[in-house]
């Protein structure tokens, strides 16, 4: 087993580890675990990165087709098929990371998406992928934000106890109804 030596962050190292595993996933016909533990095994990664890929590589693969239902509607005068396969799989990548993994910011996750195309993929890549994920971004940002209920609430049963000299005194609550996608 090769220990990573790497200089990037943990969680880029991973990222690309997924990307390495959704290319062999799809151009060989093998079983989704058996190419995620033959990537896991490749390199040397700690137990947070282990379950970072694992985690990642399922959403996205779960996913797909929603996914690309996503870069599908983003594409203008372009056919899906014409998208570099590398290219398309870093895209349902950071999809799925922005959608379905809540411990890393969207941006985050399109930055690194235009960083590893800028490694992996061709000159112009790093463009089109930051224009699909920024798209993708901010139409999420939008959905959310109409899914938000702003209620108002009487305070008094619960602050009564701390604060008597205001009884008109209320509580801004924010629910969110549905889930974002």
């Amino acid at each position: 087993m090769n220990v990573a030596t790497n200089n990037s962050h943990p969680r880029r190292q991973g990222r690309e580890a997924v990307l390495q595993a959704l290319y062999a996933y799809e151009i060989a016909d093998e079983d989704r675990n058996k190419v995620l533990q033959d990537i896991l095994d490749r390199k040397s990664y700690d137990e947070n990165t282990c379950n970072f890929i694992t985690n990642l590589f399922d959403s996205t693969v779960d996913n797909k087709e929603w996914c690309e239902g996503e870069i599908k509607s983003r594409l203008n005068n372009w056919e899906f098929d014409r998208v570099a396969l590398l290219d398309r799989l870093l895209l349902c990548v950071a999809i799925s990371e922005i959608c379905f993994i809540d411990d890393v910011p969207p941006k985050v996750s399109i930055s690194e998406a235009i960083e590893i195309a800028k490694q992996y993929s061709t000159e112009e890549s790093s463009s089109f992928v930051n224009g699909v994920l920024d798209n993708v971004y901010k139409t999420i940002a939008k959905e959310t934000e109409k899914t938000k209920k702003i209620i108002i609430i009487p305070a008094i049963p619960i602050l009564s106890k701390f604060k008597k000299s205001s009884p008109s005194l209320s509580v801004k609550v924010s629910i969110n109804t549905e889930s974002p996608v």
